[in-house]
């Protein structure tokens, strides 16, 4: 690989992961206008209800996308049809996949709606699966040609906002599904947000028809993809089924506070699926796998970087932070310091696996099912034992367990499974690139204890509003002042170059104010 291909591919690196910063801060404030109007103006049970339910759909969804959502990017590289064809193929595989799941669902919707009874069109919900795969199939063919704006206009503005602005208008004409007509909205409108852009980059396709053959073959080839998506969004939301089915839906709504709070981040990482498949394909196409090592690795470093300064960011001020929601979620303060720090301890297997699904698909699959096997098995140990346990000492009811203790429980399984795959996966991948993969640097502890201390001294001195209002930043601040000069090389800082239009591999300030 040569010196101006690797600057060529950071440099894309670089404008992607600006891209995708800013639709984080854009997603980070819109997601606590919403908990806040979730949590005050719906009340837990209904909050609890409506996770479990999303949370079934959206596991619907992964599988609906058959893979395509990283597999798309290793097919047009590949391909020499017409792009927009294969596109277009891809399409009508999700839209037939959501079909068959949703139909499904449809005919038993108390796997959506385990612990509560049915209202209205709740049956009828799983339809919105073919707009969420629909959606996230343009979009990674979007990305292919560079365009992560859109993803970031579709994810982080258009979804987030109409959700809360839908929650807030329809809470004053029905609490009890208001938010599960808030979030068709929001899935219908990040649909249109991917399709419009979808179509004016790619146009209509001409003289192309739908292929049962071509079709089924895409289908197949991309099974293991799409059971390693299944599999990795699973790992985070096994917790919250396991809740739901020992726990009243209270806990529940506690929880997925805690969890939608805590997976902001990771939310970062997923972003950078996108623009990583076509530079990742590309070079092991070329046979440059010591150029992937070193792409994996420097975005791993970033992301690494974000999740930790997060964690500290929301984890040290956790308790007022959760207060924000409602005082009744306070209580899952010990869930998302857990949570947080489960999400940082996932990072390395997360930007790991964007490789391994390309160079060992199954053995990465073999991990994955392995981990999932042992999460799931230490949720249920840790959540029947935090049930069975007994404090006379401590607790009343004989000692029993507080309800949100039991419900943190699943959080330290979470935590311990997910820190075992990134060490596996990260060992796995370096052996098959004969090459070190790896985005920690001792930098990042210094950055955290600076970032610490600070926390420590806001938590410690400053009433609670003060915590957020002045303590947040100043641990943001301290924590990226010290990695920025003691962390951070000429490839890192190109994150966070700005360039004017037409200057080479920077980002504009005209093309970021066009997100």
């Amino acid at each position: 690989m040569t010196i101006a291909a690797s600057d060529a591919d950071l440099a894309t690196l670089a404008r992607g992961g600006r891209t995708n910063f800013i639709g984080f801060l854009l997603r980070l404030a819109a997601r606590f206008p919403f908990l806040f109007i979730a949590g005050r103006m719906y009340g837990l049970d209904a909050l609890g209800r409506f996770a479990y339910a999303i949370i079934v759909v959206e596991f619907a969804a992964q599988l609906a996308t058959m893979g395509l959502r990283r597999g798309l990017a290793k097919q047009l590289t590949e391909s020499d049809r017409d792009h927009a064809h294969e596109v277009w193929d891809a399409l009508i595989v999700c839209v037939l996949a959501s079909l068959v799941i949703g139909g499904f669902l449809i005919a038993v919707p108390e796997l959506m709606f385990p612990n509560s009874p049915m209202n209205g069109l709740d049956r009828l919900l799983p339809l919105v699966i073919i707009l969420i795969a629909a959606a996230d199939v343009a979009l990674s063919a979007l990305a292919y040609r560079l365009d992560v704006g859109a993803t970031v206009r579709a994810r982080s503005i258009v979804e987030p906002w109409t959700l809360g602005i839908a929650a807030f208008a329809l809470a004053f004409l029905t609490t009890r599904d208001g938010l599960i007509i808030s979030y068709v909205l929001s899935m219908i409108a990040a649909f249109v947000a991917s399709i419009v852009p979808l179509v004016k980059s790619y146009g209509w396709p001409r003289l192309w028809r739908p292929r049962p053959d071509l079709i089924y073959h895409i289908a197949r080839q991309n099974t293991p993809l799409a059971a390693a998506d299944a599999i990795e969004w699973a790992s985070r939301r096994i917790d919250v089924a396991m809740l739901g089915l020992f726990l009243p839906p209270a806990a529940v709504g506690v929880y997925w506070v805690a969890q939608q709070i805590a997976s902001i981040p990771q939310k970062l990482k997923t972003s950078f699926d996108t623009i990583l498949a076509p530079i990742i394909s590309q070079n092991l196409t070329a046979g440059n796998t010591r150029a992937v090592a070193e792409q994996v690795s420097q975005v791993g470093f970033w992301i690494i970087g974000a999740q930790l300064g997060t964690a500290l960011m929301i984890g040290i001020p956790g308790e007022a932070v959760m207060g924000v929601v409602g005082p009744n979620f306070v209580a899952g303060t010990g869930a998302l310091v857990l949570l947080l720090a489960a999400e940082f301890m996932a990072a390395t297997a997360a930007v790991s696996e964007s490789a391994l699904v390309y160079v060992s698909r199954g053995r990465n699959a073999m991990i994955s099912l392995l981990i999932i096997g042992i999460e799931a098995a230490l949720c249920f140990g840790l959540l029947f034992g935090a049930r069975e346990i007994r404090l006379p000492g401590l607790f009343p009811n004989g000692g029993q367990l507080p309800l949100y203790y039991q419900a943190a429980a699943p959080a330290l399984g979470l935590l311990l499974a997910l820190g075992l795959g990134s060490i596996l996966k990260a060992r796995l991948l370096s052996r098959l690139l004969q090459a070190p993969v790896t985005g920690w640097r001792f930098a990042l502890l210094w950055a955290a204890i600076v970032g610490s201390v600070v926390g420590w001294a806001a938590t410690e001195y400053l009433p609670e509003w003060a915590e957020l209002v002045i303590g947040i930043p100043a641990i943001a601040g301290s924590y990226l002042v010290t990695l920025w000069y003691f962390g951070f090389g000429p490839d890192d800082r190109a994150l966070f170059r700005l360039r004017r239009k037409g200057a080479g591999d920077g980002v504009s300030a005209e093309s970021v104010a066009s997100l």
